[in-house]
C-alpha cells in the first residue's frame, strides 16, 4: 500500500524538529489545531483545479475559526467543537450536511468528543435528524452521566438539551445521492471530518463527526463515536482525530494506541502515530489516518491511504493545507 504521511515537504523538517524539541520537555507552541475532512483513494486526476479550489478554501475557513478562538485564549473544546460545526454544515464533506446514504437511502450520523483535561466525553451515533451531532455530543458530556447515546434517544435527549433538529431531507445532497448509486454496484469507503487542538491552557480537545460508510446497513457504527478508537485526548499524551476503515480503527484502538504508546513507552507524538497508522495498520490491511497534537504543541499528521484532506496551524506562524 503506498504511504503518505505529512503535508508539505518543509512539514517534515517541522516536525522533525519539534520532535527533537519534545524530548526537552519543552513547550514549543503554546496552541495548535489540525483538521482533516476524511482518507481515502483521492488523486489529483479525480479532481478539477475548481474542485481543489473549493476543498482547500472551505478547509481554510474551517482552520481559521480554530486559530480565532485558540489565538483569543478560548478552550480547545470550544475550537473543536466549533471547526466541526462549521465541516458539518458544508456539504462536501461525510458529515451532517453531506452525510452519505445508507443502503436503505437514509442518513446514520455518528460523533464524538473530548476533553484531555478530565477524560470526559460525549458521543452519539446513529442519528438522522440532528443537525450538528458534535453538539448533541457535548451536552452527552457535560449534562448527563453518560458518554454514548444513540438512535431515537440520542435525538430525543438532543432535543431537550437546545439542539437543533431538522427533517431528514435537510441531508439529502445530489453528491451523496449519487455516491450511494454507485456503491449499490461496488463497495465504497467514505471519510469523515475532525479537529485536535491544544489551548494555553495546555488542554487538549478532540472532536469527530461522520456520516459513516456509503451503503452501509443493519445499524452498522464505526469508531468515530467509540473513544479510543475514532476519537481521543489525555493532556497527558495528546489529542488523536481519526478517519479511514473504522472496523480497523475499532479493533486497534488507534486512537488509544498512539497515546499509549507515549505514555507507557516513551515514544515521540510523530514515533507513535507512525508506529500504528503506517505500520500496524498498513500491516492488517486498514486504511486511513489521523490528526495529533501533543501537550508541547507539536502537530502530526500521518495517513496510509491516497490522500487526507487536512490542515493545521500552530502559534509560532506554521500552517497548511493539502488534499493529496
Amino acid at each position: 500500500m503506498k504511504s503518505k504521511t505529512f503535508l508539505l515537504p518543509f512539514f517534515l523538517v517541522f516536525v522533525s524538529a519539534l520532535s527533537c524539541q519534545m524530548a526537552n520537555n519543552q513547550k514549543v507552541n503554546n496552541w495548535a489545531v489540525a483538521i482533516h475532512g476524511g482518507a481515502g483513494a483521492m488523486i489529483p486526476d479525480d479532481y478539477s483545479q475548481e474542485e481543489v479550489a473549493e476543498y482547500e478554501a472551505e478547509l481554510t475557513t474551517a482552520l481559521n475559526i480554530g486559530i480565532t478562538i485558540l489565538k483569543d485564549g478560548g478552550s480547545s473544546l470550544d475550537a473543536v467543537e466549533q471547526v466541526v460545526r462549521y465541516l458539518e454544515d458544508c456539504p462536501l464533506f461525510n458529515a451532517g450536511r453531506g452525510a452519505v446514504f445508507t443502503n436503505d437511502g437514509k442518513n446514520e450520523l455518528d460523533a464524538a468528543i473530548m476533553f484531555g483535561k478530565d477524560l470526559t466525553a460525549g458521543a452519539v451515533a446513529g442519528v438522522g435528524d440532528i443537525k450538528n451531532p458534535i453538539s448533541a455530543a457535548r451536552r452527552v458530556m457535560e449534562n448527563s452521566p453518560h458518554v454514548l447515546m444513540v438512535g431515537k434517544g440520542a435525538s430525543l435527549f438532543a432535543s431537550q438539551n437546545g439542539i437543533e433538529i431538522v427533517d431528514s431531507s435537510y441531508f439529502y445532497t445530489e453528491k451523496s445521492y449519487q455516491a450511494l448509486q454507485r456503491a449499490l454496484e461496488r463497495a465504497k469507503k467514505m471519510g469523515t471530518v475532525g479537529c485536535v487542538a491544544l489551548d494555553i491552557e495546555g488542554n487538549l480537545s478532540a472532536a469527530t463527526s461522520t456520516g459513516g460508510m456509503t451503503n452501509k446497513r443493519y445499524g452498522r457504527v464505526g469508531d468515530v463515536p467509540i473513544i479510543g478508537a475514532g476519537t481521543y485526548a489525555n493532556n497527558s499524551t495528546c489529542a488523536i482525530s481519526a478517519t479511514g476503515h473504522g472496523e480497523f480503527f475499532i479493533r486497534y484502538t488507534v486512537a488509544h494506541d498512539i497515546s499509549a504508546l507515549m505514555e507507557y513507552k516513551g515514544l515521540s507524538l510523530d514515533m507513535a502515530a507512525d508506529e500504528v497508522v503506517q505500520r500496524k495498520l498498513v500491516e492488517v490491511g486498514g486504511e486511513g489516518g489521523i490528526i495529533a497534537v501533543d501537550k508541547w504543541g507539536n502537530v502530526h499528521l500521518s495517513f496510509n491511504s491516497l490522500g487526507m484532506f487536512r490542515a493545521f496551524a500552530t502559534e509560532n506562524g506554521e500552517r497548511g493545507v493539502g488534499i493529496f
